[in-house]
């Protein structure tokens, strides 16, 4: 019963893995591509959830703890990019808007 679990979870975990290493690359053409910069940080956020899963589920597949230390602390620095992404798309669109108007030559 251990071993058919343990195969289980290995192959399980290993085309999980594919799953999220192909979704990683689809994000990242959108990334390349997107249309403009706001989809570009969407995709980047994509990214990185998908990288902090990844690594939840290699922590599982080698069945080391450690990996999700790393995958906590990346999605901590991960969720600050975004932030400070969004933060500073919004004030380029607002200096923009100021540029652009009539009122403010």
């Amino acid at each position: 019963m251990i071993m058919e679990t343990s195969a289980f979870i290995e192959l399980t975990s290993r085309f999980t893995m594919a799953v999220l290493i192909v979704s990683i690359v689809l994000a990242f053409g959108r990334m390349v591509l997107g249309p403009n910069s706001a989809d570009r940080v969407v995709a980047l956020d994509l990214i990185s959830v998908l990288i902090v899963a990844f690594l939840a589920v290699f922590s599982v597949h080698e069945g080391n703890t450690s990996f999700l230390d790393v995958a906590i602390a990346y999605a901590l620095v991960a969720y600050l990019g975004t932030v400070a992404l969004a933060r500073y798309l919004f004030r380029s669109k607002r200096n923009d808007g100021r540029k652009q108007s009539p009122e403010n030559p």
